[in-house]
């Protein structure tokens, strides 16, 4: 297994940090410059995909009902830069992915991928990309929620097993079911799908492309809350996003990047950096703020510095 050494540790340390770095060296304050703002991607019937602000979290929804919200190779690309964009915005602070129409996605485009694959072209070539599956650097570094519904097939759920926090609707049917099409999961089920429900839950629907339903994925975990329906699912996503905003940026990063570490790398380097990032904290606007908010009953008003 690939181990961290101390000065792995210090690196991390060093980039979770650099943000307070930069307020200071700003008079104090973060600064959202307009290149580093997230641009509004207004819903059309030709956008396929949306992006649209409230406050600070921003939902971003895929758009093709006509093929059953099929992933196809631009809006890999276009999920791609979205995420990126997001990463990079401190105004920021919490992402909800959904899908518009009946499902939330069947999964990828076959013959517009196909086509691109053969045209020798290669996908997310190039920065300002993020992976929406999470197989390549750089990943998300502040949270995603997702809210799925409907049909959330292959690459979709490989979608849904790379966010954070999972929400599904009651008529929610998953599968994984590439190999009864001559395909595997090639978009990290392989490996989030058994760390996250088990080895025997996830072989058993992978191997035999069974499809399963919401109240299944409850039980072997990779769903955390239910609702009735899409604009309930929808609802709950964002209310835990807004939940997300409300705290601390600061903190909220270090726990990301911490449990990251743990589950990808080693939990003893993880381990070993607590202290470091803990005192960190402690001499931030952030953590006085919070002492302040308590003691004067109050909600917190966190800035990321």
């Amino acid at each position: 297994m690939f181990r961290f050494d101390n000065v792995m540790i210090a690196f991390a340390i060093a980039v979770l940090w650099l943000p307070p770095l930069q307020a200071q060296q700003n008079g104090g304050a973060l600064s959202t410059s307009q290149t580093d703002r997230m641009a509004d991607i207004p819903y059309g019937p030709q956008t396929k995909i949306t992006v649209e602000r409230r406050g600070q979290i921003v939902l971003i929804g895929i758009n093709r009902p006509y093929i059953d919200n099929r992933v196809d190779p631009e809006s890999t690309e276009s999920l791609a830069r979205a995420y990126y964009d997001y990463d990079r915005d401190p105004s920021l602070r919490a992402a909800v992915l959904f899908g518009y129409g009946p499902r939330f996605s069947k999964g990828i485009d076959v013959e517009a991928t196909k086509s691109f694959s053969q045209s020798g072209r290669k996908l997310m070539d190039g920065p300002g990309f993020i992976d929406p599956m999470g197989r390549t650097k750089p990943t998300l570094t502040k949270p995603l929620v997702v809210a799925v519904h409907g049909d959330t097939w292959n690459l979709a759920h490989e979608l849904f097993l790379a966010a954070d926090i999972r929400v599904a609707s009651e008529d929610t049917e998953f599968g994984q079911d590439e190999n009864t099409h001559g395909r595997f999961p090639g978009g990290g089920a392989t490996v989030r799908f058994p760390r996250e429900a088990g080895w025997g839950n996830a072989m058993r629907y992978i191997l035999t492309g069974d499809h399963w339903g919401a109240k299944e994925a409850l039980r072997m975990g990779t769903v955390q809350e239910l609702a009735p329906d899409r604009e309930a699912a929808l609802a709950m996503a964002i209310e835990i996003a807004n939940k997300i905003a409300a705290s601390g940026p600061l903190g909220t990063k270090a726990s990301l990047a911490t449990s990251h570490m743990a589950l990808e790398g080693s939990e003893s380097a993880a381990l070993a950096g607590l202290g470091e990032q803990y005192r960190a904290l402690l001499t931030t606007r952030d953590f006085q703020e919070g002492r302040d908010a308590e003691a004067q009953k109050r909600p917190p008003v966190y800035e990321g510095r």
